[in-house]
């Protein structure tokens, strides 16, 4: 299909003016090629960065309209904000035009918070909310500084490092690289990762993707030594509907586990590089591992839906084989992902204890 007319196409489905036939001959079209999918995800994010700068622009004619209104009449004088009694009368007189306004500016505001998240489909209801933790409370501060005081092993770097947010990753290669979201460290300047024996080690972002929400992390520290093999797969084509899943994270200093099970194929209006699954998820989840009952990884949790309970999107584990591709081609690291799985027949307690030492806090400022 000509380039030109699936753009054209792309823009007719992100303005709803497809017939409902269109709509799921386009749909099915997309999932058919992951390439025609990644093109239409590409220009439909395009599209929605305009679509949103184009509200700034009217909100700023808006806003500046109403000032010019407001100076013209006498109501505040630009150069030293003084206000006279002008104003109550005014402030009746305009009051809708100001409400306006204003509602404008609510609406920008919720449209730049959710923006990041609407990579596909169609103009959105719902905005999805990103699982980290951003609100470690003081006690959790006061007891990471206790922590370094009495780790006399810690470099200092470590031991200096006061966390912002938390969230989760986890090893594809026992040579410290772990996955996690793009969200989780996109605006981080300094990184680090912890497991549940409280090691901390320091770690710098090699790959990031906003479009698909993935980022890889590698372990740059010098304590750090090769971990032994990891005992998870990836699984590279697609779950099936309802199947078994469960998780690990860190919505808690301490690892966490929860069970759940895929509800659809396809994530957020139908984008097919995530999965919905039903699982209880919190902030900190961001980055944890998706697998199956068997023990392969499936996905990466990345965001819920805020006004659904139990609807929670996955990145598609095929996503984190083409990330290390495009870092082998780039000749940056030889990433090596696990090939034998040793999960496979272990009841779910084996299970979680084999992997425990494999999921890492993100932590960063």
């Amino acid at each position: 299909m000509e380039k030109q007319l699936l753009i054209e196409l792309a823009e007719r489905y992100f303005f709803d003016e497809m017939t409902p036939e269109e709509s799921t001959y386009f749909e099915g079209l997309r999932n058919s090629s992951p390439e025609i999918d990644q093109m239409v995800v590409e220009h439909l994010f395009f599209l929605e960065q305009m679509d949103h700068r184009n509200k700034v622009v009217t909100l700023k004619q808006v806003m500046n309209s109403v000032e010019d209104k407001l100076e013209l009449e006498g109501a505040i004088r630009m150069k030293n904000k003084t206000y006279n009694a002008k104003v109550v009368h005014l402030w009746k007189r305009y009051r809708r035009t100001i409400t306006v306004a204003a509602a404008a500016a609510v609406i920008v505001s919720i449209l730049t918070i959710s923006g990041y998240s609407i990579f596909s489909g169609k103009k959105q209801t719902a905005t999805l909310t990103p699982l980290v933790d951003r609100k470690l409370n003081q006690i959790e501060h006061k007891l990471n500084q206790m922590e370094d005081k009495l780790n006399v092993v810690a470099t200092p770097e470590q031991k200096l490092f006061e966390a912002n947010f938390r969230a989760t990753g986890f090893l594809i290669d026992r040579n410290g690289f772990i996955a996690t979201n793009a969200h989780v460290v996109n605006l981080s300047k300094n990184l680090i990762v912890e497991n549940s024996h409280g090691d901390r080690y320091t770690a710098e972002t090699i790959y990031s993707n906003l479009l698909t929400d993935l980022a890889i992390l590698r372990i740059t520290d010098t304590t750090f030594k090769k971990m032994p093999q990891i005992p998870y797969t990836f699984k590279q084509n697609d779950a099936e509907l309802a199947e078994q899943i469960f998780t690990l994270g860190y919505p808690r200093e301490e690892i966490v586990y929860n069970q759940g099970y895929l509800s659809a194929r396809s994530g957020y209006y139908g984008d097919t590089s995530t999965y919905q699954i039903g699982i209880s998820v919190n902030p900190g989840n961001s980055g944890g591992p998706v697998l199956s009952k068997n023990g392969e990884v499936i996905g990466i949790i990345s965001n819920k839906q805020d006004n659904a309970d139990g609807v929670v999107f996955a990145i598609k584990s095929e996503k984190v084989f083409e990330a290390v591709k495009e870092i082998k081609e780039n000749e940056i690291y030889n990433i090596k992902m696990p090939s034998e799985n040793l999960l496979r027949g272990h009841d779910r307690v084996q299970q979680i204890k084999s992997m425990n030492d494999f999921v890492f806090k993100v932590k960063g400022n």
